[in-house]
Parts: structure tokens; C-alpha cells; sequence
């Protein structure tokens, strides 16, 4: 069995591994598609937060079900995907229903080795069914998810603005998640090729580039004055997390889905005078997958407008790197297993 190994920060090796067999509690799923989000690209990078080398990355992703222990309604040969969030089902966090911030959370591809691989081992607890979804459109419920469960957190209403800070993947989930919520989005970015996709791809109705030297003037024009009652994060930039604090409106809630290794500063009395809330979004539940699914299902978001590059397993190493220049294009890449 070869896995795909990112020994140290911009490095990649591929390596023998030895086949999973299962276990108790466990499901063995032979990988089928991987897709490559931003955490791995972080850590390709070295800016991953909570991330130790070497690993295997890997957690948007999907396959079919070898064999399963403690799982009676999955069949083997089933295509499935799985939440590679792994937690401890004792803490605080779990008992109050909230598994996506265990206290001992263990995710898939970052704090343990992940999907690139040709066979992977999870708990069965994890296993998602396919439900007749495609390989590519299993491997994109999870980063949509991600997106779900940031507007849940915002708790969404029709009719509010909400402004989305980063246009690559996870905020594209976002934004279409606060759409199904009956909510305007604004899209927030620095590229000017993302802003395009939003509008002509999501149907999103207001784009602004942060590079403008009037964001706020544009935003407040948008919004008839009154700014978004929702700001969502999705950039992992300290610059960004820190300026859109501006952008809030008063009463309004501001959720950070990106992710970052520095501390955030804000005005405390231009926060206090807004009685703002401010949170953060973790991970995702079974709830936002099942949501994401059946959203798939009946055509309110189609994942594969994402996927903009295509490769085998045994492209990773070299194609891997040029995904981190926006020259390029990337919205999601997808690497085919064998």
C-alpha cells in the first residue's frame, strides 16, 4: 500500500505503508477521491495550526466501504464518506452534544494520519452513507460542511446581510449555505477571479475587493448604511479577522470559521457599543452533513462547480506546490486514487 507523506514543511514523499486490517469499532474504506483543502495546504506550507510532521494529509474524502465492525446499516461496496472529526464521546464538549470541539478531538489528516493512502481505517461511528452520490460530490460534503455549520453557528435568518471575508473553498460553502438561509451575501476577497466565480457560479449578488480603498463606504452603500448583521471569517488571515471587525453592524455576530496562530485585536468600546457577539465556528456535525447531502440531493448546491484541477495519486508530489499560487486558478483540486 503507498501513502502520500509531507515529511516537513514544502516536502512530499511517497512511502509503502501497511495495509490497515480491521478492528473493533472500526470501518476499513478503500479511498477513492481526496480533495485539497486549505489545512492542507497550510501544512504544506508550516502554517497549520496544531499540526506536527510528518503526516499524511487527507480528509476530504471518499470511497468505498471494505468492511465494517459495529456499523449494521452500512453494506460492504457501498460508497461512502466519513466525519474525520474523532472524538472522545466523554468530554464536556461531547456530553453537551457538540463532538466537532471535543477536548480531545483528533482530526483525520491533521493531528493523525489521513486519506492519502489507498486504504484507510476510521471509526465506524464516522461512516456517512453516499446516498447515490458521486466519488466527487462525497469528497466535497465535508468542507461544506464546514460552510453549514458557520452559518448554523450565526444562526441565519431570511432577509439578513451577511458578508463573507475570503472567497476560496470554505467560504464558497459558506456563501452558499447563507443563500439556502435566505440571507444577501456580500463576498469579501482580494482576487478579483474568486469575486467573479461568486457571482457568476454561487449568483451572489454583491462582491467588494478588500484591496479598495473604500471598503467600509462600499459595504455601508450596500447595506443602505446599516453593515451586515452577520461577518463571516473564512480567510485565516490576521489582517482580515482584525479589519472586518469594522465592517460589523450594531447588534450584529461575528463568527471566525478561518483559523489562524496569532491573537486577534479589536476596539473593545467600538465592540461593546454594537453589543456584538463574537464566536468561533469548529469543524462540523453529523447534522451539517446530512443537511449538506440533502441539499446536494435536491440541487441547491452543486459541489462540483468547485473542482477546477484534476489528478492521479501519482501526480501529488509535483502538480501539489503550483496550488498555492493564485495565478493558477484553483478553486479545488480533486486527486483520483487508483
Amino acid at each position: 500500500m503507498e501513502s502520500l507523506v509531507c515529511v516537513e514543511p514544502r516536502q512530499f514523499a511517497y512511502r509503502q505503508a501497511v495495509k490497515p486490517v480491521l478492528t473493533a469499532g472500526n470501518a476499513l474504506i478503500k479511498i477513492r477521491r481526496v480533495g485539497i483543502c486549505g489545512t492542507d495546504l497550510h501544512a504544506f506550507e508550516g502554517t497549520q495550526p496544531f499540526f506536527n510532521y510528518p503526516r499524511i494529509l487527507g480528509h476530504e474524502l471518499a470511497g468505498d466501504l471494505v468492511e465494517a465492525d459495529g456499523a449494521p446499516d452500512f453494506l460492504a461496496g457501498e460508497a461512502v464518506t466519513f466525519i474525520p472529526y474523532f472524538n472522545c464521546g466523554v468530554c464536556i464538549a461531547c456530553r453537551s452534544g457538540k463532538p466537532n470541539c471535543c477536548v480531545r478531538l483528533q482530526v483525520s489528516g491533521v493531528h493523525i494520519d489521513g486519506g492519502m493512502v489507498d486504504y484507510l481505517s476510521v471509526p465506524s461511528y464516522s461512516l456517512v452513507h453516499g446516498n447515490g452520490l458521486s466519488y466527487d460530490e462525497l469528497a466535497l460534503v465535508e468542507p461544506l460542511a464546514i460552510g453549514a455549520h458557520g452559518i448554523r453557528r450565526a444562526d441565519v435568518q431570511p432577509g439578513e446581510v451577511v458578508l463573507v471575508v475570503g472567497a476560496g473553498p470554505i467560504g464558497l460553502g459558506v456563501m452558499e449555505f447563507a443563500r439556502i438561509a435566505g440571507a444577501t451575501v456580500i463576498a469579501l476577497d482580494i482576487n478579483e477571479s474568486r469575486l467573479a466565480f461568486c457571482c457568476s457560479r454561487l449568483g451572489v449578488a454583491h462582491t467588494v475587493n478588500a484591496q479598495s480603498s473604500d471598503v467600509a463606504q462600499q459595504i455601508a452603500a450596500i447595506t443602505n448604511g446599516d453593515m451586515p448583521t452577520v461577518v463571516i471569517d473564512a480567510t485565516g488571515s490576521l489582517r482580515a479577522i482584525n479589519t472586518a471587525f469594522a465592517y460589523l453592524a450594531h447588534s450584529g455576530r461575528y463568527v471566525l470559521v478561518g483559523l489562524q496562530k496569532g491573537d486577534i485585536s479589536f476596539s473593545h468600546p467600538e465592540f461593546h457599543k454594537r453589543e456584538a457577539t463574537l464566536m468561533s465556528s469548529r469543524n462540523a456535525t453529523r447534522a451539517d452533513f446530512e443537511h449538506v447531502i440533502a441539499s446536494m440531493k435536491n440541487g441547491q448546491v452543486d459541489p462540483t462547480t468547485y473542482i477546477t484541477h484534476r489528478v492521479g495519486f501519482g501526480q501529488v508530489l509535483d502538480e501539489f506546490e503550483d496550488w498555492l499560487n493564485p495565478a493558477n486558478g484553483v478553486i479545488k483540486a480533486m486527486v483520483t486514487m487508483a
